[in-house]
């Protein structure tokens, strides 16, 4: 017999199912059993979203995932369900597109399902990124339009206690069940909460919304929206200093002993769990992977070499990089100064895209800071997706935190995978899809999306922002930063490898500062499986294009061939292979 909670949750259920099936409208479907899945898929989706209300012509979330292990358990079940509706679709009988999205969600269901035995919420941060980040993130990046907009953020905040609470159980479970933390990812999380803990409400970044209120609210609203804010805010950093009391005291004592994964519970099945997942390559193991990294580093070092020899350098290989990371000639004196050189480059790849694709989207992006707050642990650059429903653009972000380990001889290949023809330029065409489902919109598979980011630092070189030796090396130690992630992650979490040992490929073989190695380390420590998504998914496109060219000689158009990979959003690689050798031969036969 059900509780009076779990029948409010099966009537909750029902309800927004049958909106969904009632009132949303369908795509035009050759099979309405797929599209009725799809509408269920959609339904989950929205049941398990955050609640949102509507504020002005906005959508606004007012709440927080549920994390609790009750729901994470029925969501699964929810899936599964799902997942047996879907394998008894006959995809022969669908249009392209249609078979396309359910190979998509096929991928999706078992990727979830699969990860989902796993338990994941007791880990609930990776250092690069966590529930209190995804917290001040969320917040201090809301613009206030009206008082509706601002009663939304107030609800909120209102509810960040909760939901910080519910990470802090999903945690002590993890205590007692042995799926931990290393210490450095948990020490930098710890460093970014104590950033965040402000003394005062208006010094917290999570009051940064209620800063600047519209002209046209009343002194009478902005005082009482301002007051409210100030107490929601102020209870939010409260339960954010117990919660870093806990990581202090009672978390960081047992951390486990191995960098990587090995020591947790079930560990090579998880991980194994994670390389599919991120590669979208089910058949592919830890070692395979592994073995694809040392052959790149191999062949990446020559290259290298090259260089050196190029520009007649008098020296060892590593005397080459003692060079290069601390002569002032390769680094910027000031952040307007780096800012200033990442815009005029983002410029320059500008004024190139009409030459290597025939469609541009229509969003346009631009180059900001990483904020003050997160910039110490965070990466050296990264893409923020911006959203023409939303009238914001995307953004480029670049970390001008510790100038002297942020070489200008990089920038040109960071650019170019971080903003166009890389992530804004690949995410923004995804998002203009349209007569398909909304999960084709926002699906982000590692392995494209992040290799289509490094084939675009490739794809910058015939643009020709290479124009001299010291980039040229610049773009080959990002390339050597990729493939020395293959080894790095899978001997972490693979073969038992210490910091150290993951660090060393890095050291040796890149130019990559030793604080941007220490805080790429900690990334694929606290996230395994994650990095591996470059390199594999770059050299799929990069194979997929080398076949293209030659097949079809004189006839093959590089502005067709990147629309084709782009055109229908990020794919699983198996599903974009096929997609390049039917295009082949469609070619081929005209």
């Amino acid at each position: 017999m059900l509780g009076k909670v779990e029948v409010v949750t099966q009537i909750k259920k029902a309800l927004i199912c049958l909106v969904f099936l009632c009132f949303s409208a369908p795509i035009a479907s050759a099979s309405p059993e797929f599209d009725q899945i799809v509408q269920k898929y959609e339904a989950l989706e929205e049941e398990y979203a955050p609640e949102k209300v509507e504020a002005g012509s906005r959508t606004i979330e007012i709440g927080w995932p549920d994390v609790s292990p009750e729901t994470a358990e029925a969501k699964i079940e929810d899936y599964k369900a799902l997942l047996t509706d879907l394998e008894a679709i006959d995809i022969s009988a669908l249009e392209e597109d249609e078979a396309l999205s359910l190979e998509i969600l096929e991928v999706i269901l078992k990727g979830d399902i699969e990860r989902g035995a796993f338990d994941e919420n007791r880990l609930p941060f990776t250092g690069d990124w966590g529930f209190h980040s995804y917290v001040v993130f969320s917040v201090s990046n809301q613009s206030i339009s009206d008082k509706e907009t601002a009663d939304a953020i107030i609800m909120r905040l209102e509810a960040v206690p909760a939901f910080l609470k519910a990470n802090v159980a999903n945690m002590e479970r993890g205590l007692e069940t042995g799926f931990v933390s290393y210490e450095d990812p948990l020490a930098t999380v710890i460093e970014q909460m104590e950033v965040l803990v402000a003394d005062e409400p208006e010094d917290s970044p999570l009051y940064t919304p209620f800063l600047n209120l519209p002209n046209h609210m009343s002194d009478e609203d902005k005082d009482d929206v301002r007051a409210r804010a100030k107490v929601a805010v102020a209870e939010a950093l409260e339960e954010l200093n117990t919660t870093l009391t806990f990581l202090k005291e009672d978390y960081a004592p047992n951390t486990r002993e191995k960098a990587g994964i090995v020591d947790l519970p079930e560990a090579e099945a998880y991980y194994q769990a994670l390389v599919s997942y991120h590669t979208t390559l089910p058949d592919m193991t830890p070692e395979d992977v592994h073995e694809i990294g040392l052959a790149e580093v191999e062949r990446i070092r020559s290259e290298m070499d090259a260089i050196i020899q190029e520009v007649e350098f008098e020296g060892t290989f590593e005397e080459f990089l003692v060079f290069l990371r601390t002569d002032p000639q390769f680094y910027a004196q000031t952040p307007e100064e780096l800012m200033a050189a990442a815009s005029r480059l983002s410029k320059d790849i500008d004024y190139q895209m009409p030459a290597f694709f025939g469609h541009l989207p229509r969003l346009p992006y631009g180059v900001e800071p990483v904020p003050d707050q997160i910039a110490p642990g965070y990466t050296t650059g990264r893409y923020i997706s911006g959203s023409m429903e939303d009238g914001k653009a995307g953004a480029y972000w670049v970390n001008t935190y510790a100038l002297d380990q942020r070489p200008l001889y990089e920038l040109p290949a960071l650019t170019a995978h971080e903003a166009v023809p890389g992530h804004h330029h690949q995410i923004s065409i995804a998002q203009e899809l349209r007569d398909v489902p909304k999960f084709r919109r926002t699906y982000y598979a590692t392995a494209f999306g992040e290799g289509w980011g490094l084939y675009s630092e490739t794809l910058a070189g015939e643009m020709g922002l290479y124009d001299d030796p010291y980039k040229r090396f610049g773009k080959l130690s990002y390339e050597m930063w990729r493939a020395c992630r293959l080894v790095a992650d899978t001997g972490l979490h693979s073969y038992g490898w210490s910091r150290e040992e993951a660090e060393a490929c890095f050291l040796e073989n890149s130019a990559l500062s030793p604080l941007n190695i220490e805080t790429e380390v900690t990334r694929y420590i606290g996230w395994p499986g994650q990095a591996l998504g470059y390199k594999i998914g770059e050299l799929k496109i990069l194979e997929l294009r080398q076949r293209a060219e030659d097949k079809l000689g004189t006839d093959f158009d590089i502005r067709e061939f990147h629309d084709l990979v782009l055109e229908k959003g990020a794919l699983p690689l198996a599903v974009l292979e096929r997609r390049v050798d039917e295009w082949i031969e469609d070619q081929m036969a005209e």
